[in-house]
């Protein structure tokens, strides 16, 4: 199913776009001496191929593909948001509000890839299988609306040894302007930075189903467990959440900087009982604090 959205929703709370600006940036921003990159050659690039979609998470790196593409493309840009249980409500409403920033027309296409043993059945090569269904799913609906380039957010700090779902996003076709360019992430955030996009120094997400130990069967209920645990445990002011499960137990991760909040009292236990509600029967708040790994 197709939702076609309007791209006058509102940006959020001036406010709170202050604050997370005036807060500690994940990556920092490159050294003005480095060489200014090539924006409008990006542009020029995206728009002499046609008539794009680009796969639009609301992330930093997808957002800004989108900001080109439009830039690029105008009316023949589309930014397609996948939505179903894999994708945590603040997902989706994060993508609607970067579509709208940047004026972008905005589909949200459903998709299940629960139904695929192959992803739910969760083995380690998961996201070369979910890759392969999200991927699909774009492409069908690009294909009868007479899309030619399909577009993603890999930069060019992403690609490592192994990484199944850029293999997935290559084998249908996928195109990464970012990577093209030579941007790795601090230049991906000082552009949207330059141009105002609301997500410019929000940190890193991966798809929920990450949160979920190899070889454990994903759920529609287990995927909404965590981004309930997630939304609960942000809503206390940290910054960035991972809600690690291996059976019916879970590991709370927040970055490092944070982890002795989360370990005082009442956090501790507020966060404790909060996810026991959820019907977690063993919570621990992980002492190190969360650590970068690829999809996760």
């Amino acid at each position: 199913m197709f939702h076609d959205l309007s791209t006058t929703t509102s940006n959020g709370n001036s406010v709170g776009r202050l604050c997370r600006k005036l807060r500690m940036v994940e990556t920092a921003l490159p050294s003005p001496n480095l060489p200014r990159p090539d924006v409008a050659g990006v542009v020029r690039r995206i728009g002499g191929r046609g008539p794009a979609a680009v796969a639009l998470s609301g992330g930093v790196d997808s957002s800004v593909v989108a900001l080109l593409a439009r830039e690029a493309l105008g009316e023949r840009a589309t930014a397609v948001t996948l939505v179903g249980a894999a994708v945590s409500r603040s997902e989706r409403d994060r993508a609607i509000r970067v579509a709208a920033t940047v004026g972008i027309r905005h589909i949200l296409v459903e998709v299940d890839p629960l139904r695929e043993e192959a992803y739910a059945s969760n083995p380690k090569d998961r996201c070369y299988h979910c890759r392969k269904i999200e991927t699909r799913a774009i492409r069908e609906w690009g294909s009868p609306h007479g899309i030619v380039q399909y577009l993603d957010g890999v930069h060019a700090d992403d690609p490592g040894e192994d990484r199944p779902g850029i293999r997935a996003m290559d084998q249908a076709g996928f195109l990464h302007p970012l990577l093209e360019a030579g941007w790795g992430k601090s230049v991906v955030r000082e552009i949207a930075h330059e141009r105002g996009l609301p997500t410019w120094d929000e940190p890193s997400d991966a798809c929920l189903a990450s949160r979920i130990t190899h070889g454990d069967r994903i759920t529609a209920e287990g995927l909404a467990r965590v981004a309930d645990a997630e939304e609960r445990v942000r809503s206390l002011g940290f910054r960035r959440v991972r809600v690690r499960v291996r059976g019916e137990g879970a590991r709370v991760e927040v970055d490092g900087p944070e982890v002795s909040r989360l370990l005082a009292e009442p956090t501790a236990s507020t966060v404790r009982s909060e996810l026991e509600r959820l019907g977690f029967r063993e919570v621990t708040l992980d002492l190190v604090g969360y650590r970068s790994r690829p999809g996760a």
